[in-house]
C-alpha cells in the first residue's frame, strides 16, 4: 500500500492549499479492492507534517493491519461506503467554505452550474448527525444515493471517487458550484438547470475527465 499512502499525504496537501479545509478536518481514503486493504488519514494530524508511515492501513472491518496512529474519526462512514457501493474507491470529506455554508443551511445543492453533473444531477444534504457516529454514517449513504456527493448538514461535504484523482476533483469542482450558488442566492433567485438538460451533461461528462 506504499502508492496508496504516498497519494494520501500529497492530496492531504491539497486539500489545504486549495482551501477544501482548516487545520486537521476532513479525511481521505483509498480502497484497494484487489488486496482488500483501505488506507485513511490519521486523526487531528497536520497535513503538512504528516509522513507516509502515519497513514493507517486496515481491513474492511476497520481492523489495524499497519500504523500506530488513531485513525480518522469518520472511519466507519468511509467503511460503511465501501461497503455499500462498489463504484466507489476513495473517500474525500472535506469542510470547504461555501460547500459547507450549504451544509449548514440543510439545503440540497442544486444544479445551478453544470460542472455539479460530476457528482449527479444535484447534490442532496443528508441528515444531521454526530461526527464519527455509525447514525451519521447511514444518513450519508441514503442521501448518496445514486450521486458521487453527499452534503452533510452542520458538517461539510463528502466526494465519492473511482479513484482519489476522481474523488478530489469531484470535491474541488462542487465547492465552485457551491460558491455560484451562494453568489446567485444572494443576487436573486438562481436560474436552476432542468433534468433533460442536466442529463445531457451527464451523458457528455462520460467521455471527459475533469481535473
Amino acid at each position: 500500500m506504499e502508492r496508496e499512502r504516498k497519494l494520501i499525504v500529497e492530496y492531504g496537501k491539497k486539500l489545504i492549499t486549495n482551501k477544501l479545509t482548516t487545520g486537521s478536518g476532513g479525511n481521505i481514503s483509498i480502497y484497494n479492492r484487489d488486496k482488500g486493504l483501505i488506507a485513511i488519514t490519521p486523526s487531528g494530524e497536520d497535513y503538512f507534517k504528516t509522513k507516509e508511515e502515519d497513514i493507517l492501513i486496515m481491513d474492511i472491518e476497520g481492523n489495524i493491519i499497519e500504523g500506530d496512529k488513531k485513525p480518522s474519526s469518520e472511519t466507519g462512514m468511509h467503511l460503511a461506503f465501501y461497503r455499500e457501493r462498489e463504484d466507489v474507491n476513495s473517500i474525500v470529506h472535506t469542510h470547504s467554505k461555501f460547500a459547507t455554508a450549504i451544509a449548514c443551511m440543510g439545503w440540497d445543492l442544486k444544479p445551478v452550474h453544470y460542472m455539479i453533473g460530476l457528482a449527479g444531477i444535484d447534490v442532496r444534504c443528508a441528515k444531521y448527525a454526530t461526527y464519527g457516529t455509525m447514525e451519521l454514517a447511514k444518513n450519508a449513504i441514503e442521501a448518496a444515493r445514486d450521486r458521487k456527493a453527499v452534503l452533510l448538514a452542520n458538517h461539510g461535504l463528502v466526494a465519492l471517487g473511482e479513484d482519489l484523482e476522481d474523488a478530489f476533483s469531484i470535491a474541488q469542482h462542487l465547492e465552485f458550484v457551491a460558491e455560484i450558488y451562494y453568489l446567485t442566492k444572494s443576487l436573486g433567485e438562481p436560474k436552476i438547470l432542468t433534468q433533460p438538460q442536466m442529463e445531457e451533461v451527464m451523458v457528455k461528462f462520460k467521455s471527459h475527465r475533469y481535473k
